[in-house]
C-alpha cells in the first residue's frame, strides 16, 4: 500500500530513482557496425591562398537578371605542381559547387555598379558538369574583403600570364632545338649517302674493266686462229 506521507514518498522516488541509474554491467551490441570512409574533396593537391565567406550571383542572360546561386565559402586554390590557380566556391550546408573555373592571364574582375562590396568577372565555368561561359558578380560582407578578393584575384592573373611567357619560350626553344637536331640529322644521312655512292663507284669501274678485258682476250683467241702442224 503506497504511503500519503509526502517524506516517504519521496524517498521511495528517490529509491526507483537509485535504481533505474544502477549500472548492471550488461553490453549491447551496435546492430549495424559503421566504417570509417575517406572523402575526397579535389583540394589534395592545392594549397589555398584565399579563403572568405561571400554570396554569389550568375547573370541570366534569357532572363536579362542576376541569379543567387549561393552562399558560402570562395577559395583560390594553387596546384602543388602545375602552379594553375582556380576559384572554387561551395555552398556553406550542402556543400554543392557554386563556381570551379581556372583563373587565366585574359581574366580582369571590376567592382560593381553602385556596391563597393560586390565585383564582378568573366569566365568559362565548369560548376553545373559543362563548360558554360558565365559573369560571375560576388558580394561580401565588407568593403576590405572586397578589395582583398579583387586584388588577389588580379595578382594570380598577371602571375598566370608570366607563367605563360615561360611556357611559350620552352616551348619556343623546344622547337628551335628539334629543328637544329632534324638538320643535323639530314647532314649526317646525307654525307652517308654520299660516301656510299663513291663506294659503289670503283666497283663499277672494275667490273667495266674486267669485261673490257674479257672482250680483248676473245678478240685475240679469235685472230689467232688454229695453230697448223708442220
Amino acid at each position: 500500500m503506497a504511503s500519503n506521507d509526502p517524506k516517504h514518498r519521496g524517498d521511495e522516488e528517490e529509491t526507483a530513482a537509485g535504481a533505474e541509474d544502477e549500472d548492471t554491467g550488461a553490453q549491447v551490441a551496435p546492430i549495424i557496425k559503421l566504417e570509417e570512409v575517406s572523402v575526397t574533396t579535389g583540394e589534395e593537391d592545392e594549397q589555398p591562398i584565399l579563403d572568405l565567406k561571400a554570396k554569389l550571383y550568375r547573370f541570366d542572360k534569357e532572363g536579362n537578371q542576376w541569379k543567387e546561386r549561393g552562399a558560402g565559402t570562395v577559395k583560390l586554390l594553387k596546384h602543388k605542381d602545375t602552379g594553375k590557380v582556380r576559384l572554387v566556391m561551395r555552398q556553406s550546408k550542402t556543400l554543392k559547387i557554386c563556381a570551379n573555373h581556372l583563373v587565366l592571364s585574359t581574366m580582369t574582375v571590376q567592382e560593381h555598379a553602385g556596391n563597393d562590396k560586390s565585383c564582378v568577372w568573366h569566365a568559362p565555368d565548369f560548376a553545373d558538369g559543362e563548360l558554360k561561359n558565365e559573369m560571375f558578380c560576388i558580394r561580401f560582407p565588407s568593403v576590405e574583403n572586397c578589395k582583398s578578393f579583387m586584388e588577389v584575384f588580379q595578382e594570380v592573373a598577371e602571375s598566370q600570364k608570366k607563367e605563360e611567357n615561360k611556357d611559350a619560350s620552352a616551348t619556343a626553344g623546344l622547337l628551335e632545338k628539334l629543328s637544329v637536331e632534324d638538320n643535323k640529322t639530314k647532314g649526317e644521312d646525307k654525307e652517308k649517302a654520299e660516301e656510299k655512292t663513291e663506294e659503289e663507284v670503283p666497283t663499277a669501274g672494275r667490273e667495266k674493266v674486267s669485261a673490257s678485258a674479257e672482250k680483248v682476250s676473245e678478240s685475240v683467241e679469235k685472230d689467232a686462229g688454229p695453230v697448223s702442224s708442220t
